[in-house]
């Protein structure tokens, strides 16, 4: 009876070290199997996109926002001026596109848009208070590219090309392009245009400050995915005047960068520079507490033109097809 206990005994220890074994080998090529399923996954991704990009007809769409949002409060907090105060700030920026690739021909369209508002409260002086979200940043623009191919980088081409506001002061100013030329897309991700002969509208109550002109429009529209699932798209738009190009010509240049971590969720960060000495010509009439104004815009001084920018850090989303 005692050899029997003993070799019952025996045989339990031989069975539970052989099961935590296997249990330690199925549990390692399970963590082997899941790499292998992630690595495919991502190969199989990197194929998908690389088949849609050789697609060469069709439309492709897509859009990518970002959305940045701050709250803020202090209560008796006596190592401010004011100790009591709050503040909210919001942002939303957006860019779709909706391409139509054919093998004579393409069509081009892209909207961009930047909004934001800031609402700001001030117990200790309701005079600096602001009971209602302001709005801080408003930016819309709105373009069309029709290019006829003459070759595989360059087209005959026509742009119309529409920027202004949407909340405040829609149409005062506003800038509507139209102008014919040529477009060169030396690789995908990259499209350039430059148009001679392009008119530049120029929407304003003010006649004084704004004036139409004829000149020359040159775009370019940069878009390229990097490593680590950043995404970078950049646009320039600048007009050249023939009527005067330091007075009437305009320029903007908008960069963006997004990093995608999770199904199109991501971190984005957008800069947006501009130059137009009209709208400084304009802002410095309009400015009570200047008293010496200019008589024309060639009378404006450096120091009044300044640099426009704008920036944008938030959660971003991002879709195509």
């Amino acid at each position: 009876m005692k050899n029997v206990l003993l070799l019952f005994v025996f045989a339990m220890g031989i069975f539970t070290i052989t099961n935590a074994q296997t249990i330690e080998e199925l549990t390692a090529q399970k963590a082997d199997k899941d790499a292998l399923i992630g690595t495919l996954k991502g190969e199989s991704d990197a194929l998908a996109a690389q088949i849609d990009a050789l697609a060469p007809f069709g439309w492709k769409t897509g859009a990518a926002g970002t959305i940045g949002f701050n709250l803020n409060g202090f209560n008796n907090w006596l190592q401010k001026g004011d100790p009591n105060t709050s503040a909210t700030t919001l942002g939303v920026s957006g860019n779709l596109f909706a391409h139509l690739l054919e093998d004579k021909y393409f069509w081009r369209n892209g909207l961009n848009l930047n909004l934001g508002w800031l609402k700001f409260t001030n117990d200790d002086d309701p005079a600096l208070s602001n009971d209602e979200f302001q709005n801080t940043a408003d930016v819309l623009g709105i373009s069309s590219l029709f290019g006829y191919k003459l070759n595989d980088k360059w087209a005959a081409s026509a742009l119309g090309e529409y920027r202004s506001s949407i909340i405040n002061n829609f149409n005062n100013p506003a800038y509507l392009d139209i102008g014919v030329g040529a477009t060169w897309t030396p690789y995908e991700s990259l499209v350039v245009v430059f148009h001679p002969l392009n008119y530049n509208f120029v929407i304003a109550d003010d006649d004084v400050a704004f004036e139409s002109s004829l000149g020359c429009k040159i775009v370019a529209d940069y878009n390229q995915s990097l490593p680590m699932g950043v995404s970078w798209k950049s646009n320039l738009s600048a007009f050249l005047s023939y009527s005067s190009v330091p007075d009437f010509s305009n320029w903007t240049w908008v960069n963006g960068l997004n990093f995608t971590a999770w199904k199109g969720i991501g971190v984005g960060f957008e800069l947006g520079l501009r130059g137009n000495k009209q709208e400084s010509f304009n802002s410095v009439l309009n400015d009570p507490t200047i008293l010496t104004k200019p008589a024309e815009i060639g009378d404006l001084e450096e120091n009044d033109n300044k640099l426009q920018t704008y920036w944008l850090l938030g959660l971003t989303y991002s879709i195509a097809r």
